[in-house]
């Protein structure tokens, strides 16, 4: 792995420091939602998308592995499979994330405290696993690791859960890039914090990470059916969204948003200062701005009609800040919105791109648009609505024009769900 080493926490600080005073540009999984500490984007035609797919029993090998569908249309092998790297267990694979340097992927599976590490750099059509990280859970007490955050030479993972009972109070744990454990950070539980985690996001101008909440184990792995006829169990998601300092990693402000707060997305356009999230079970926009020097959240837009619980999943943000996608599984929905005046955000565009939909990623010019179809093992749907594939699509403005798909069913990989993009441009040895 990289030679990179760091000697304790002290040094990381100096790292944040230093990006925080010099203004690091915000980049962009999709291109424009990475850490903006990543050194590399693809800015020009990526040639791979990396899906890191959950394994279904009877399905080919049955286990968790990390995809890699060729996606550039001047290659022969274009909208196809060439490559799968197999994790040999199944986990629920969720997320995955880069590290700063984009030599290696970060993955994980929500129902383990396991950490799978990849080489893409060495050969990015054919990723390799290199190294499995499996002491959070004895070091932290936190299980299912969800968000991977690059810092300079650090991970910052995020989870959702904790080994003791399961539920969604959870915490932060922070790693260098050669695997070992630094520390760790708990999700807030004063000052109107629920102690729940999701989505973390950084802008370093403002030196202010934020974190969003949903739910722990016990809710995330059962079948959604259950989960929703049970009144308890509803009320063990998150409604909070906080404001760290960046440099100390101490809580700030804790927000109250109500409904599951997902994704966060900082507008990547410089000078801009305010980040957007969707909130899941009340099918809202919230925006995140800082006024007179204090940062708020404030409820700016409707997804859907909320009564019929569309469920918005993902969303992606245009470079320019001006646009952003949204995915609502329910319905396999596709929605744009003008995210002009962030404050009044306005849908514009929306299409059935699928009978089930989860993630979405745009290349840095926003002419290509990727989506998957997978949520959770246990939440998606069953019988024919159970698709599971990786569909391309061309953007034109106006319109979605789908261009490829690969039937993960078909080929025997299992349910499709976080995308990372690779380039050939970026092989290092």
């Amino acid at each position: 792995m990289t030679s990179f080493r760091v000697l304790g926490v002290g040094l990381a600080l100096v790292w944040l420091v230093t990006a925080a005073v010099t203004g690091v540009e915000l980049a962009g999984a999709d291109e424009t939602c990475n850490s903006p500490y990543i050194a590399k984007l693809i800015k020009g035609q990526e040639d791979y998308v990396y899906v890191w797919t959950l394994g279904v029993d009877g399905v080919g090998d049955g286990s968790d592995k990390l995809v890699t569908i060729d996606v550039n249309p001047k290659s022969k092998r274009y909208g196809t499979v060439v490559g799968a790297v197999s994790v040999g267990g199944r986990g629920e694979a969720h997320h995955m994330g880069l590290t700063d340097d984009r030599r290696f992927i970060w993955a994980g599976g929500l129902a383990e405290p396991k950490i799978y590490v990849f080489d893409i750099a060495t050969d990015p059509a054919q990723p390799k696993l290199v190294r499995t990280i499996g002491d959070m859970a004895e070091r932290t007490g936190y299980l299912g690791p969800h968000t991977y955050y690059a810092l300079p030479g650090r991970m910052l993972v995020q989870a959702l859960s904790n080994t003791k009972d399961k539920g969604g109070v959870t915490g932060i744990a922070l790693y260098n890039n050669n695997g070992d454990f630094v520390t760790s950070y708990p999700m807030p539980t004063t000052n109107g914090g629920d102690g729940y985690g999701y989505d973390l996001a950084v802008n370093p101008r403002k030196n202010v990470l934020l974190t969003s909440s949903f739910t722990g184990y016990d809710n995330y792995m059962r079948p959604l059916g259950d989960v929703v006829k049970d009144p308890e169990a509803m009320k063990k998601f998150g409604n909070t969204m906080v404001a760290w300092d960046l440099k100390t990693m101490k809580p700030r402000k804790v927000f109250a948003v109500p409904g599951a707060p997902l994704e966060i997305r900082w507008s990547p356009k410089a000078g801009d200062n305010w980040a957007i999230t969707a909130a899941a079970l009340t099918s809202k926009l919230w925006l995140v701005k800082e006024d007179k020097g204090e940062w708020q959240a404030k409820e700016v837009g409707t997804i859907a009609d909320p009564a019929k619980i569309p469920l918005p999943v993902d969303i992606s943000i245009t470079r320019d800040g001006k646009g952003l996608w949204v995915n609502t599984f329910m319905d396999g929905t596709t929605r744009y919105f003008d995210l002009s005046t962030p404050e009044a955000p306005k849908e514009t565009y929306s299409k059935v791109t699928g009978k089930q939909v989860n993630m979405i990623s745009q290349s840095w010019d926003g002419k290509r648009v990727y989506i998957t179809s997978s949520l959770l093992a246990n939440w998606d749907k069953g019988g024919a609505d159970n698709e599971q594939f990786l569909r391309g699509f061309a953007w034109d403005g106006k319109e979605l024009k789908q261009v490829f798909e690969v039937d993960f069913t078909k080929e025997k990989l299992g349910r499709a769900h976080h995308m990372k993009l690779g380039s050939k441009s970026l092989k290092s040895s």
